[in-house]
């Protein structure tokens, strides 16, 4: 029978050099918090409990981390990552198995490190064993001293270090799993004996045999985020792995030099992604779209051989085969069939279009629900708005607004209804009328301009 296993993220800290008053975890990472990223890549593990340990804004980081399964663990006093880990003892009290521990600001680790990691420890038979890495600059990075046949016999953090022991390129990056068991009986004989006054989960490592450690295979996954600096960083290496994720599974990226996709995003095969386009969110993409340039769509679902160009999407569903663009605007909710068009500078909000409504020139739909067929035209608006609340719209199928219309809601207009050119409508209409609401055309002849 497989050992259990409980996770265990390290969450408690401000993040100073962030120089914001929210929690370092909770900044966004394409489309994700940090934590949710961490969280993310504990997934391929069958954990028995997953806990994380948090401090700084707490209420905040529980009310914005809503996570299956989840338990937090306060530290109220941040006294250093031994400290933290101390705070579970009671929790785990009766736990028997391994434990993972990770820091909760390295979001670009990848699953399979995690489950090798596992894996190399309950195969080594080790009280514990670490994932270090061999960098190029070591700095601020606790150092891994290793014995001849490969065990970990010390890590020492980077300001206790001597000018000799900073040398050693092979460091601690804060990932380590252990036999509970013993880790429990060596976390209350901590001492802060050290420059920062902590207690360092690391000194354990000295009181347990033996300690193994596990090479991690691209540098880039121990990546920790400290400022605003290293978290653009980050995102810049997410978004290049993100990216050749999507090409490989069958997407065309024009230019992805100028392209953002979040890892929340699915796209299917054959879509093509043009310059400058922007895809964030629970966004779902069907085949076949071709999406940009220059668009931006976030939290929407769209159809199958859906075009669209140049416009921003939000919170919307695009049915399939419909266009777009340029220079649309939908959002709040909107739903548009298959076989529609959304034109140039036309805003949808909060609104459904029913299969083959076409919306082709400078037009506000807003509030309203249009049946299949409609000929919105150019100018038209649905005068929403009365000062104190939003008011609603209902166009029925077949129907043909003119140039210029305005319809002031609350309305009903039928089906198979004509709405003369320049009409400002503001009662109901039945089926199949034709309406006509403006001012009638005089024209006075030979009139003198001069007098």
């Amino acid at each position: 029978m497989e050992r259990a296993l409980a996770a265990v993220v390290m969450a408690a800290g401000k993040g100073t050099r962030m120089r914001s008053n929210l929690p370092k975890v909770l900044h966004q990472l394409a489309g994700r918090t940090i934590l949710e990223h961490v969280l993310g890549c504990l997934n391929a593990l069958t954990l028995r409990r997953e806990i994380v340990i948090v401090g700084y804004s707490a209420d905040q980081v529980r009310a914005t981390i809503q996570w299956p399964n989840l338990e937090f663990v306060e530290q109220s006093e941040q006294k250093g990552t031994g400290h933290a880990v101390q705070q579970i003892l009671p929790v785990l009290a009766d736990f028997e198995g391994d434990v993972l521990i990770i820091n909760g600001d390295a979001p670009l680790l990848l699953p399979e490190t995690l489950t090798r990691l596992v894996e190399g420890h309950r195969t080594s038979g080790a009280a514990a064993t670490i994932l270090s890495a061999i960098l190029s600059d070591p700095f601020g990075y606790g150092r891994v001293f290793c014995d001849d046949q490969g065990f970990v016999e010390r890590v020492i953090e980077h300001k206790d270090c001597n000018d000799a022991q900073r040398l050693n390129a092979r460091v601690n990056v804060g990932v380590y799993c252990f036999d509970w068991s013993q880790l429990a009986k060596v976390l209350p004989t901590l001492r802060a004996d050290n420059a920062q006054g902590e207690l360092y989960l690391p000194d354990t490592l000295a009181k347990l045999k033996p300690v193994g450690h596990v090479p991690v295979a691209d540098v880039a996954e121990v990546f920790g985020i400290n400022d605003r600096v290293q978290l653009a960083q980050a995102a810049q290496i997410l978004k290049a792995r993100t990216l050749q994720r999507i090409m490989l599974s069958g997407v065309t990226i024009v230019d992805p030099t100028t392209v953002s996709i979040d890892d929340t995003v699915e796209i299917a095969q054959d879509v093509v992604i043009e310059p400058q386009t922007h895809l964030r969110g629970k966004t779902r993409i069907a085949s076949g779209c071709h999406i940009g340039p220059g668009s931006l769509i976030e939290n929407s679902d769209i159809g199958a051989d859906v075009e669209v160009l140049y416009s921003v999407v939000r919170d919307t569903n695009i049915g399939d085969r419909t266009v777009v663009g340029p220079y649309a605007h939908l959002r709040n909710g909107a739903s548009v069939g298959s076989d529609c068009r959304v034109g140039n500078f036309v805003e949808v909000k909060n609104a459904q279009l029913g299969d083959g409504t076409k919306a082709g020139h400078l037009s506000y739909l807003g509030d309203a629900r249009l049946g299949e067929n409609v000929n919105v035209g150019a100018g038209t608006i649905l005068a929403n708005f009365d000062g104190k609340k939003k008011n609603f719209t209902e166009i029925g199928a077949r129907s043909k607004t003119g140039a210029n219309s305005v319809l002031v809601p609350p309305i009903k207009i039928g089906e198979n209804v004509v709405i003369g050119a320049g009409s400002t409508i503001t009662e109901d209409v039945p089926d199949n009328a034709l309406v006509i609401a403006r001012a009638r055309q005089v024209v006075k002849p030979d009139r003198n301009l001069d007098g």
